[in-house]
């Protein structure tokens, strides 16, 4: 559907010339999303993906094992389309103070994403409203140390900004001006507290998303930030129960497709095309995610009846094999003292592991050496390096 009127254009100055930016109207759209067929089709299909993926969360053997995987997954696929070069290893090396050959910046950049989608969960978890205070804290987080740490971390510009082109004269596109950005905030705010205009959490998410990007109230980070604000608001609508979905996959994949409908949908307020297209991501991503999680089960299953094969040696391999399974790189030293094993005895162990191609030594070296969980690590990173 066309919306004559989505927002209006303003003038603004910044650096020495004249631009017209973009002043979005406040949510829900007015008239409101016609969920036509097809639209309906879309949301009940997307509805029970997130509603399987959260009901896989509720028999995982060890959520806390997922969730630290899958969180990290999300965080390099939201900073990898902002440019960066990190993977999954990278990151997980770098929370074991190793990181040969990885940008140093990149990799901060990640784990600040973890951090900040942590900080979010918890402090909602804790009975702290999703609001613009939360938000500013969350990129607090995410600009912390590394790119984006000069850029006024935790507070909403006080400057004009502009996507793509060298300056706002060239611009693809030119957010509200810094004077327009509390008030634009507030009403997203009151959108994404209310209860009486008929969305699904799934809907307002899509949303609340288009616009948050499209206001891009913060001088860096926005991206991920947008991004961030999906998870949360499915949470903390209770959509899930943990954020096991990774839709930064979906948009990395189609990010000609993403850019182009934020761009449609600010031009057109065509916003049932954005929420198909959204949509669908929800729908796959929970669907892969659901896949993914149960072949990591039968893995994780499968080595351990491995290991229990093996006689007296089983007992202390089976404690360094739930140490991996909780961190899939990690070094002996590590590895004994989460199995509660002395240095020889977690050795021992962990070479049991290597025989049974559960685990592989990764640095060559004689000290200070360094074991990867091969074969999960690879379910997690199948998506990532095909996307």
């Amino acid at each position: 559907m066309r919306r004559e009127e989505t927002g209006r254009y303003v003038s603004t100055s910044a650096g020495g010339e004249r631009a017209r930016a973009f002043v979005p109207a406040p949510l829900p759209p007015v008239p409101a999303l016609a969920l036509d067929g097809s639209l309906q089709q879309a949301l009940e299909a997307a509805t029970l993906a997130l509603g399987r993926l959260d009901g896989v969360s509720t028999l995982l053997p060890d959520r806390a094992l997922f969730l630290y995987a899958y969180v990290r997954k999300e965080a390099v696929l939201s900073s990898q389309i902002e440019g960066t070069q990190s993977s999954l290893s990278d990151l997980m090396l770098f929370e074991l103070e190793e990181a040969p050959g990885a940008p140093l910046d990149d990799v901060v950049e990640v784990s600040n994403y973890v951090a900040a989608l942590e900080h979010g969960l918890r402090r909602l978890g804790e009975g702290f409203p999703l609001s613009n205070r939360l938000i500013r804290e969350i990129h607090e987080v995410l600009l912390t140390g590394g790119r984006g740490s000069g850029k006024n971390p935790g507070e909403f510009r006080r400057s004009q900004n502009w996507i793509g082109g060298s300056r706002p004269g060239n611009a693809a596109f030119v957010p509200p001006p810094h004077t327009d950005v509390p008030d634009c905030m507030a009403a997203l705010e009151r959108f994404l507290h209310a209860e009486n205009d008929g969305l699904s959490a799934l809907l307002r998410a899509g949303l609340a998303h288009v616009q948050f990007e499209t206001i891009h109230p913060f001088l860096d980070g926005n991206g991920r930030v947008g991004r961030l604000l999906v998870t949360l608001l499915l949470c903390h609508a209770g959509a899930l129960r943990e954020p096991l979905l990774y839709l930064s996959l979906y948009l990395k994949k189609h990010r000609t497709d993403y850019y182009d409908l934020l761009d449609h949908v600010r031009r057109t307020g065509d916003w049932e095309a954005w929420s198909g297209f959204f949509l669908e991501g929800v729908r796959l991503t929970a669907t892969s995610a659901v896949s993914a999680a149960q072949r990591i089960a039968r893995l994780f299953q499968d080595d351990r009846g491995r290991i229990e094969k093996t006689g007296r040696r089983a007992g202390s391999a089976l404690r360094i094999h739930e140490a991996i399974k909780a961190q899939p790189i990690l070094s002996l030293s590590e590895a004994g003292r989460r199995a509660g094993l002395s240095f020889p005895a977690a050795s021992s162990a962990m070479e049991l592991l290597v025989e049974q191609d559960i685990a592989r030594e990764l640095t060559g070296r004689q000290r200070k050496r360094l074991f990867i969980y091969d074969r999960y690590l690879a379910i997690l990173n199948e998506e990532i390096e095909d996307s």
